[in-house]
C-alpha cells in the first residue's frame, strides 16, 4: 500500500503511524522540498530553508510534531513551531512567510486515536502525486545530515495566530456586527482563533466544542455531529450556527431553527453573491460529482456553470487551478476560496456565508431557500467486486432504467470504492421514498451481479 493517502499519511497514532516514520517522513521531505532551483537561488541569497510545522490539539500531535521538527531540522531545515493552529491558516503562514514548504499534523475529522501528517508545497500548496511518491521514496535513500551551523533551528513562530485572523478580517467584503452565531469548534484546531476572529468581525458570538484537552477532538461535536449545535442556537436564540472539524478546514451551518446548511448550500450562496460582486471567474462554481442535483438546478437558474470533478477536495482544487476558478468545494464543507486561500477553510467560509447575511439583511434560511436540496440516500454495497461495478451489463441496464424513470426529476450514480470492497450506490429524486425505493433495488442488483 502506499504511504499517501487522498490526503496526506494518515493512521492509528503509535499504530502504523510512530515518532520514528514521522522522523523519516520529515527528513524525506527535506531531501525532496529542500533541493532544486528555487532552495538553491534561496542558498545563494544567503537565506535558510524554512518550514512552517503547526498541529491540531489531540494528543499524539505533541510527539508526532516533535519527531516532524526534528527531523527537519535534523536536516539543515530551519522550522517556524506555529503551535495548534488550523489547517488552512499553516497554509497561508507558509505563503505569507515564503516558506519552502510546510508540515501539518492532525486526522482532521478523525477520532482522537488517529493522527497525519499534511505536507504543503511553497505558496501553500498541497503536493502532487508524483511529489508525494518522491518523498516516499526518498524514505529509504540517504539523508541530509549537516553539522555545526548549517544545522536547522526550532523557534516558536509569535505571531501565526495574528497573522491569520488579520488576513480573515481583510477578505470580508461586509462586517458581522448584530449577528448573534453559536460557533461550534470540535475541540480541534480552531477553538482559539474561530472565536476571537468571528468577534473581531463584529459578531455576537456563543461557543461551544471549544474546550480541547487532546482526547475529546470531534468526539460527539463538530461538522460530523450537528445535534449540539443545532441545539445550541435554539437554545440561545442565535441566527445562525457554525461548525467547524478537527482541523477546521471545513464549515457547515444551522439556520435559526436548527436546521443544517450543508456544503452544496453554502456554494449556492457564496457563488451568486459572487457573482453579483463581480468576484465569481467565468461565473464558473467547481464542485464533485456527490454535490445535489439541486446545486446544478439552482446555477443553472443564475447563470452559473457547475464543473464537476472526483470526489474529494484535491480534485476540486486541481480543476480550479486549471481553470483560474474562484470558487470551488464538496457537500461535506470544504469550500475553496482561492482569492483567499489555496485550501478549504472553514473559518473564511463561515465569516464570509454570515457576511452574506449582513449585506442582505436576510436570515441565513432566506439566502439558503435559493436551492431546493432534493432527498438523497447514499448505500453501501459492501462485499462486492467494484471492478465491475461500471462494466457489468445487468448493473448499468438497471441504472440505465431508474435513470429513465427519473428523467429530469433526479440523478443515479454509481462509485467503486477507492480503497474497499465496496460499491456506493447514490439516488436523488423527487421525494425520499422514490430515491429510497430506486437506491434500495439498485443496491440489490448491485449485490447480486457483483457478488464475489
Amino acid at each position: 500500500m502506499p504511504l499517501f493517502g487522498t490526503d496526506g499519511v494518515r493512521g492509528l497514532a503509535n499504530g502504523p503511524l510512530t515518532a520514528d516514520l514521522a522522523l523519516s517522513l520529515a527528513q524525506a521531505t527535506a531531501v525532496v522540498l529542500g533541493q532544486g532551483r528555487s532552495a538553491d537561488a534561496r542558498r545563494a541569497s544567503g537565506k535558510r530553508i524554512t518550514a512552517v510545522v503547526a498541529r491540531d490539539p489531540r494528543v499524539s500531535g505533541e510527539f508526532l510534531s516533535a519527531a516532524v521538527e526534528a527531523g527537519l531540522a535534523s536536516s539543515g531545515v530551519d522550522v517556524l513551531d506555529a503551535g495548534v493552529l488550523p489547517t488552512p491558516a499553516t497554509a497561508f503562514l507558509i505563503a505569507d512567510m515564503d516558506a519552502d514548504f510546510g508540515v501539518m499534523v492532525s486526522a482532521s475529522h478523525n477520532p482522537a486515536p488517529d493522527n497525519g501528517i499534511k505536507i504543503f508545497a511553497r505558496g501553500g500548496v498541497k503536493l502532487p502525486d508524483v511529489v508525494e511518491e518522491r518523498i516516499e521514496h526518498a524514505m529509504a535513500g540517504p539523508k541530509l545530515q549537516p553539522t555545526g551551523a548549517a544545522v536547522g533551528r526550532i523557534r516558536r513562530f509569535a505571531d501565526a495566530e495574528d497573522r491569520y485572523v488579520v488576513h480573515l478580517l481583510a477578505s470580508l467584503p461586509h462586517r458581522l456586527d448584530g449577528i448573534h452565531v453559536v460557533l461550534d469548534c470540535a475541540h480541534g484546531a480552531a477553538s482559539g482563533v474561530s472565536p476571537e476572529t468571528f468577534r473581531d468581525a463584529g459578531a455576537r458570538v456563543t461557543v461551544i466544542g471549544a474546550d480541547p484537552d487532546g482526547l475529546n477532538i470531534n468526539d460527539g461535536v463538530g461538522s460530523t455531529h450537528l445535534d449540539k449545535l443545532s441545539e445550541a442556537v435554539l437554545a440561545h436564540g442565535a441566527d445562525v450556527g457554525i461548525a467547524h472539524d478537527g482541523d477546521a478546514d471545513r464549515c457547515l451551518a444551522v439556520d435559526a431553527d436548527g436546521r443544517i446548511v450543508d456544503g452544496d448550500q453554502i456554494m449556492a450562496i457564496l457563488a451568486v453573491a459572487m457573482k453579483q460582486r463581480g468576484r465569481l471567474v467565468d461565473d464558473t462554481l467547481v464542485a464533485t460529482v456527490m454535490s445535489n442535483l439541486g446545486l446544478h438546478r439552482a446555477m443553472a437558474d443564475h447563470g452559473i456553470v457547475v464543473e464537476q470533478t472526483a470526489v474529494g477536495d484535491r480534485y476540486v482544487l486541481e480543476r480550479m487551478d486549471e481553470g483560474g476558478f474562484s470558487l470551488g468545494g464538496e457537500q461535506s464543507g470544504h469550500v475553496i476560496m482561492s482569492e483567499f486561500a489555496t485550501t478549504g477553510d472553514g473559518l473564511l467560509t463561515g465569516l464570509h456565508l454570515l457576511a452574506e447575511m449582513a449585506r442582505q439583511n436576510k436570515t441565513l434560511a432566506e439566502l439558503a431557500s435559493i436551492m431546493t436540496v432534493y432527498p438523497q440516500v447514499l448505500i453501501n454495497v459492501k462485499g462486492v467486486d467494484r471492478s465491475r461495478a461500471n462494466s457489468d451489463e445487468g448493473v448499468s441496464d438497471a441504472v440505465a432504467a431508474v435513470v429513465a424513470e427519473l428523467g429530469e426529476s433526479g440523478r443515479v450514480l454509481l462509485r467503486p470504492s477507492g480503497t474497499e470492497q465496496l460499491v456506493r450506490v447514490m439516488v436523488e429524486a423527487a421525494s425520499a421514498e422514490d430515491a429510497q425505493r430506486h437506491a434500495e433495488a439498485l443496491a440489490d442488483v448491485v449485490r447480486e451481479r457483483l457478488a464475489l
